[in-house]
């Protein structure tokens, strides 16, 4: 099976391979230390501290290789986008019928946070403006009904 493509900024690729790093040399070190102590308390059968550690090591190693599966398929977003909206855009929309303006940026999913107003290229917005111009008026299929957006701006 195909992994799928990750799109992320330099920055966001930069965050996942310090976390990377964090867990293989810090929290992965902890973690063995836990499972050393727990180890010394005895009888393994009934020793909460010893199934606690072994459950956070399930956790770590598994972060640890989710991670490096991303990494392996990053595609780093140039943020060119020659007048189109793409991904590593930042747009500035005006919602025609509340006439309302919002500026977004466009990231892929990982690095996806609306309180940022960074929304992920799978979002119904995103997936309705993407390839777009300035000036066009676009139509967004979203969960809760459809509405229309115009790009005032790309960036």
């Amino acid at each position: 099976m195909a992994n799928k493509t990750i799109y992320l900024t330099l920055e966001g690729l930069q965050d996942l391979q310090k976390e990377l790093e964090e867990l293989k040399t810090v929290k992965r070190a902890e973690v063995i230390q836990a499972l050393k102590e727990a180890r010394a308390l005895g009888d393994l059968s009934e020793n909460a501290e010893y199934d606690a550690a072994r459950n956070e090591q399930a956790i770590v190693e598994g972060r640890i290789k989710e991670l490096e599966v991303m990494i392996e398929n990053v595609e780093i977003i140039s943020g060119e986008s020659n007048g189109k909206v793409s991904i590593g855009s930042t747009v500035k929309l005006s919602y025609v019928e509340d006439d309302e303006e919002e500026e977004y940026k466009i990231v892929g999913s990982q690095e996806a946070d609306p309180f940022l107003n960074k929304i992920s290229n799978e979002s119904p917005l995103a997936l309705a403006i993407l390839g777009h111009k300035e000036g066009e008026t676009v139509t967004v299929d979203a969960p809760n009904g459809k509405y229309d957006v115009t790009i005032l701006r790309v960036a």
